[in-house]
């Protein structure tokens, strides 16, 4: 029984990560090209005519997304938290119009102090991580073939808090209007919020193992703070 045991635990930690929305690869920052389809050319146009123009200061911007497990053995497992410190793009300020890109292959995963603030009170072995990470990278999100995520952002109403985000991921673009707070700064603004939203909004199945004793939750919680100046 101890052997079978073992065995479970290798299964469940090397694949659990499978199921994951996002990448977790632990790469260089800033190393990969502008997607071919990010419209820059629009801010390039804006700022050459006078209009402001943020760039997103990706040092300081963060998306966190937290993955729970579920199952009738979700006990043996562990929630993750996947995270970008690479976002990059811009706001038209007056426009209220913001598109930024993802390089998935720089995301990491179920940093010590991330973890903390989502509540986890266990940290998975660098073992674990590696398996996730190997997981998500190849097998669920492809990202040979869909090596960003893109986001589109605009807001609803002058005035008003309220985003309409569209999300490009694993080749699937889904649009969510999501409550937000932004603030103005001396030297640009600062936008942050949260939202749900589940992976096979974006066809990904939720991976799962041994008939589903072993699981990874559909839904997903993204918050994030960007910062542009």
């Amino acid at each position: 029984m101890a052997g079978m045991k073992r065995w479970i635990y290798l299964v469940f930690f090397v694949l659990l990560g499978a199921c994951a929305p996002l990448a977790v690869v632990q790469g260089p920052a800033h190393n990969a090209s502008v997607p071919a389809d990010f419209p820059e050319t629009y801010y390039q146009q804006a700022a050459s005519h006078g209009k402001k123009v943020l760039r997103v200061d990706s040092a300081r911007s963060l998306v966190v997304i937290e993955v729970r497990k579920g199952g009738a053995l979700a006990r043996l497992g562990h929630d993750h938290v996947v995270a970008s410190h690479d976002v990059s793009g811009y706001v038209a300020f007056d426009e209220g119009r913001s598109d930024l890109y993802v390089p998935l292959e720089n995301l990491v995963v179920d940093e010590s102090d991330l973890r903390a603030e989502a509540g986890f009170d266990t940290q998975p072995s660098k073992e674990a991580i590696e398996g996730t990470r190997n997981n998500m990278l190849g097998k669920v999100l492809e990202t040979e073939r869909y090596p960003f995520s893109l986001i589109h952002i605009m807001r609803t109403k002058a005035g008003q808090s309220t985003l309409n985000i569209s999300i490009t991921l694993h080749g699937k673009t889904r649009t969510f209007d999501i409550p937000a707070t932004i603030e103005t700064l001396p030297d640009g603004m600062v936008a942050s919020g949260r939202m749900t939203f589940n992976q096979t909004d974006f066809d990904i199945v939720p991976f799962s193992v041994l008939g589903g004793t072993m699981q990874v939750q559909d839904r997903l919680a993204l918050r994030f703070r960007i910062f542009a100046n």
